[in-house]
């Protein structure tokens, strides 16, 4: 394994490897682009325009060293090891020093607080039942069941057209990933519905993600949409099953509602604070963070749109009950994302019992319980401003976005989907397939300069096995839709927004055990499409350094 493979980004692993390939056995056939100025090679191919050969000859010749290059080049991929990724590893966008960092902040759900798969599973029974009883939807709703495997984060639905679907950092829709109810569409509707695979800015989702002021486009961003996004696919699915007319729209209304029900009337709350242990995982790993970094005499904060009663509950689970010792300051039912970008929310204090208390806040004391208010206010009564703050969240829109673009701080995503895609990205299986689908892309890429029929046939084969290659790849991450990550060779819409507004990301804040607090995080410098691939330095044995291989935490 060489030293380096364990902290490569995770979306540029295998693309380096097959493209160092490519570029390696590009130099190796001596092959020009540029048909009139063939250089010198081992596996140079004859040019159609100057052999003097027969035209049959020539066709067979050419054929024969299409199908040998092809050869030689999936033998090499086959020999292909996956390079290593740690799961535990820390990934950067930005170069981020923790040694400039005085001040921690940290959202509460998903980031401190991990949950079981139980929970999406509530969420959905809850919900759907309140489809049934609050809006009068059929009770035949009640044979479905929540599908854990069905969707991923980041997915975009259409309001009007009821579809779900993934759409990459150019805003196109990955054919094969749009569902109507629980089906997949034919690839030839998509196209007629919207006149191509191209989603205009215009009906694209709003900064934050939402369909709102003529967008018609929603984003799931976080982890607690999973539930709606089964839920609405399972509705869709009812009606059509049963010829029911119904209109999307509403439809989709309707669900957001019952979703939002679940956590608003604190339904979901109540259930977690009975059965807490069902729901809540990972308590040790983030009490080991916040005793480390008050060790170290770091400020921290807590910032959630959770209400007290809950994240009091969780908490005193997770840390224990003198939790509120190690926070400077902590703020509930801030109303994320507006907390970020709206003034007129003053700090009010909370009780322990919950009760609201109307004196004007002077001064955010540790100990104490602030609901609402607004960042400007923040910043204006602790003076925690600029780099020297690092704030952690899941949501890349409602916990992120706001404070990279507009307040400066250092932001960190944590996306708990990382343990399951690098554990699948270091396989065999996938480290073969996908090499080989990059170098077969490679040689179809650089042979297209063939025009003879005899060559334009062998291409022409190699496409339809890249065709059928790429949903083969998408289904190692989820039958549907594929990875959170990529779109076949493009970063999805999702990663586009992660590497914009996320300094670094992280599978869980556990993470945060494996380095020190002086700790610089340098991006990798992966090579831009114009740029020739690099050349990994390898350390000698002896100076070797193995990275930290923590305990594997994984949630049940």
């Amino acid at each position: 394994m060489a030293p380096w493979s364990w902290s490569l980004p995770l979306t540029s692993v295998f693309y380096n490897t097959a493209r160092s390939f490519r570029y390696s056995t590009f130099r190796l056939r001596s092959w020009s682009r540029d048909p009139s100025t063939l250089s010198r090679g081992a596996a140079q191919l004859p040019s159609p325009q100057t052999c003097s050969c027969s035209t049959d000859s020539t066709s067979q010749d050419m054929t024969q060293r299409l199908w040998d290059v092809y050869s030689h080049t999936k033998r090499q991929t086959q020999a292909i090891s996956p390079g290593f990724v740690n799961a535990d590893t820390i990934f950067s966008n930005n170069e981020t020093s923790l040694h400039d960092i005085e001040i921690y902040g940290f959202d509460y759900d998903y980031t401190l607080a991990f949950y079981s798969k139980h929970l999406h599973t509530l969420i959905f029974n809850i919900a759907r039942d309140i489809l049934i009883s609050k809006h009068r939807y059929p009770e035949g709703l009640q044979e479905y069941e929540y599908i854990p495997n069905f969707a991923v984060r980041g997915l975009h639905y259409d309001v009007q057209k009821a579809l779900l679907m993934k759409i990459d950092a150019f805003h196109y829709i990955q054919l094969g990933t749009v569902y109507r109810g629980l089906h997949p569409v034919p690839d030839e509707e998509v196209i007629a519905m919207y006149e191509g695979c191209h989603v205009p800015l215009e009906i694209m989702s709003d900064f934050y993600g939402k369909s709102s002021h003529g967008h018609s486009m929603k984003q799931f961003m976080d982890i607690f949409s999973l539930p709606e996004m089964n839920l609405l696919s399972c509705v869709n699915d009812f009606f059509m099953r049963h010829n029911i007319d119904y209109e999307p729209v509403h439809l989709y209304k309707d669900v957001k509602e019952a979703i939002r029900d679940v956590h608003v009337k604190g339904i979901m709350y109540r259930a977690v604070d009975a059965d807490i242990e069902k729901y809540i995982c990972y308590g040790e790993q983030s009490h080991a963070v916040l005793k480390k970094l008050s060790e170290h005499g770091k400020k921290m904060f807590l910032i959630t749109n959770s209400p007290f009663a809950f994240v009091n509950r969780g908490m005193s689970y997770i840390v224990g009950e003198d939790w509120r010792d190690l926070f400077d300051i902590v703020i509930v039912q801030a109303d994320k994302p507006s907390f970020f970008n709206d003034r007129r929310k003053p700090f009010r204090r909370v009780t322990d019992k919950g009760a609201l208390l109307w004196d004007r806040i002077h001064k955010l004391e540790k100990g104490q319980i602030y609901k609402q208010g607004n960042l400007y206010e923040f910043l204006r009564l602790t003076g925690w401003r600029g780099s020297k703050v690092l704030y952690f969240g899941d949501h890349i829109y409602s916990d992120l976005a706001d404070l990279t673009l507009r307040h400066g701080w250092r932001t960190g995503a944590i996306i708990p989907e990382l343990r399951k895609e690098i554990k699948i990205m270091n396989t065999q299986a996938y480290a073969q397939m996908s090499s080989w689908l990059q170098a077969l892309t490679g040689l179809i890429e650089d042979m297209q300069i063939h025009r003879d029929p005899a060559s334009e046939a062998v291409v022409a084969e190699w496409i339809k096995e890249r065709e059928a290659m790429r949903p083969q790849t998408k289904s190692f991450f989820n039958a549907q839709f594929g990875s959170l990550f990529r779109t076949y060779q493009n970063p999805t819409y999702f990663s586009r927004r992660l590497s914009r507004f996320a300094d670094i990301y992280m599978a869980s804040i556990s993470c945060l055990l494996n380095y020190d607090l002086k700790h610089t995080f340098f991006p990798r410098r992966t090579p831009l499409q114009h740029e020739a691939p690099l050349q990994h330095v390898q350390r000698p044995p002896g100076l070797s350094v193995p990275h930290p291989r923590p305990q594997d935490q994984s949630t049940d």
